[in-house]
């Protein structure tokens, strides 16, 4: 983008002779246009008829309607350059057009929004929603039953209004995630925000986990939403918690967010009563987040009890703990640890040894993410982006089950990663890189598979085949790694005030904003 501020104040995109400061943009459309009718005129000729060029004139018609066509296209790419907003929106929607195209080209299916449907028709007519089954593939209801309420508007619409809507809402998500995750950041970014905002969804629609999303008609993106609208609220907002606690309602992982606020609101108050000795210390606005969060997802799970008891029993009671129901864990589908684990030891039930890993995954992960928030942003820059990113990759890794598209977290890790990598100069550029080639490479799906064998393929991979299968985790270990090492060397770095850690994590990012 710092390119494209240059582009457009450069010299050569004026043909009129009047610099970009002085001249306003209606003035370079006029000159153009000024130009290709004086051009026009002199070729043809005395009387305004064509013919031969008469003595003095400046060359050729064709080279004079040449000129004119080369000045016309610089005014018109002057115009562009001097909107951002009107050049990244107009690339933005070529890049929408052509993903539509492809998603068609390729008959996705959307399966997950057909079963989306069907829940919703469950709850309409009364059935038991975990007894159903639905599409040709017989996939069952894997989520809370508050899920099922909110899919109920699903059943007034036809199918192909319905993928037509799905499509359309989660290209919007995708630039809310985007626009939010920017936020987060403190806008890293010399551009507009809009401007910004367009150009990387440009990018991103194209990535595996995006592209899946939209395949299946998942809900991934509107999660992702939920969850960084909390995050990047004021400090101290009454409502901050509730998209959190929501989203845990719809889909009880991103209820690792609330624990995550939880611990640094713990840790900074445990630290604050150390150093004043007042027991009023130990309550902050990350504890408030949490505690709102909790209470939102109660209320969740409340009124779906209230409306749908039978179901709520069935969920809490039994399919809650069944995590078969989701889908085979050793397939490549499922980028989780223990889907790694799985396929490692060539068996589809990892039994205790996934435990083990997950639980080391889980501390690495809650502590590099509570780390990162409690260094600060005048410790680490962007140290809001490190928390949350690493408290949505923990949740996906630990998951038993996390399919490839539920990895849209990839789009705010690489936007943190390009932020961090501008801050310290080209030799960050590598993780940045690699990420990018993981989540946009499709590596994944490069080894044999056939989910519906009696046994996987994936259960006989040779190493190369098992590095690529994993590349979801591997890359999320390798983040939360890098987090670690980043939180522990700004923690060793001196403050001026104690008063920088009073903050949530997010305050950071939102006072940016306010400042705007």
């Amino acid at each position: 983008m710092q390119a494209l501020y240059q582009l457009s104040y450069s010299p050569e995109c004026w043909s009129a002779g009047v610099s970009p400061a002085a001249a306003p943009p209606a003035y370079t459309g006029c000159t153009a246009f000024c130009q290709i009718g004086f051009l026009t005129a002199a070729a043809r000729g005395p009387g305004g008829r064509s013919g031969r060029r008469p003595a003095g004139t400046v060359g050729p018609v064709s080279t004079l309607l040449q000129t004119a066509e080369r000045t016309r296209s610089q005014a018109l790419r002057a115009h562009l350059l001097r909107r951002p907003v009107t050049l990244a929106a107009a690339l933005c929607m070529v890049s929408f057009a052509a993903f539509w195209a492809a998603q068609r080209t390729a008959d996705v299916s959307m399966i997950d929004l057909m079963v989306y449907r069907a829940e919703g028709w469950a709850v309409r007519d009364g059935r038991d929603l975990y007894a159903m089954r639905a599409t040709a593939a017989e996939l069952p209801t894997t989520y809370p039953p508050f899920a099922a309420l909110l899919f109920l508007p699903l059943t007034l619409l036809d199918v192909p209004g319905m993928r037509a809507l799905a499509t359309f809402g989660n290209l919007g998500l995708l630039l809310a995630v985007i626009h939010l995750t920017l936020r987060l950041l403190g806008r890293p970014l010399r551009a507009p925000r809009a401007a910004a905002t367009l150009l990387i969804a440009s990018v991103a629609v194209w990535c595996e986990p995006v592209w899946t999303t939209l395949r299946y008609g998942q809900i991934n993106l509107l999660l992702a939403v939920l969850v960084l609208w909390d995050l990047t609220r004021r400090s101290g907002h009454r409502w901050a918690g509730v998209g959190i606690g929501v989203a845990a309602g719809i889909k009880l992982t991103p209820a690792l967010f609330a624990v995550f606020l939880a611990l640094c609101g713990l840790v900074h108050g445990c630290r604050l009563l150390r150093r004043t000795g007042r027991a009023a210390a130990l309550w902050n606005p990350w504890l408030r987040q949490a505690a709102v969060a909790a209470a939102a997802f109660t209320a969740t799970v409340a009124l779906s009890a209230l409306v749908l008891p039978h179901d709520s029993r069935r969920f809490w009671g039994e399919a809650v703990f069944q995590s078969g129901r989701v889908g085979r864990t050793e397939i490549t589908d499922n980028q989780s640890l223990s889907g790694a684990v799985a396929r490692l030891l060539h068996t589809g039930d990892p039994g205790w040894v996934w435990a083990v890993v997950a639980l080391a995954a889980a501390v690495l992960g809650l502590c590099a993410a509570v780390a990162a928030a409690l260094a600060g942003e005048r410790r680490l820059p962007h140290a809001p982006a490190w928390g949350a990113v690493a408290c949505a990759v923990t949740a996906l890794l630990i998951s038993p089950i996390s399919w490839s598209h539920h990895w849209v977290w990839c789009v705010p890790l690489l936007l943190l990663l390009g932020a961090h990598a501008q801050r310290h100069g080209r030799r960050r550029l590598g993780a940045a890189a690699v990420g990018g080639l993981v989540f946009f490479s499709y590596a994944l799906w490069w080894v044999p598979r056939d989910a519906d064998a009696p046994r996987a393929p994936e259960l006989d991979q040779s190493a190369p085949q098992m590095l690529l299968s994993a590349a979801y985790p591997l890359a999320g270990t390798a983040f939360l790694v890098l987090t670690a090492v980043v939180a522990l060397r700004a923690l060793r770095r001196r403050h001026t005030s104690p008063e920088t850690e009073t903050t949530p994590a997010a305050a950071p990012a939102a006072q940016a904003v306010a400042k705007e």
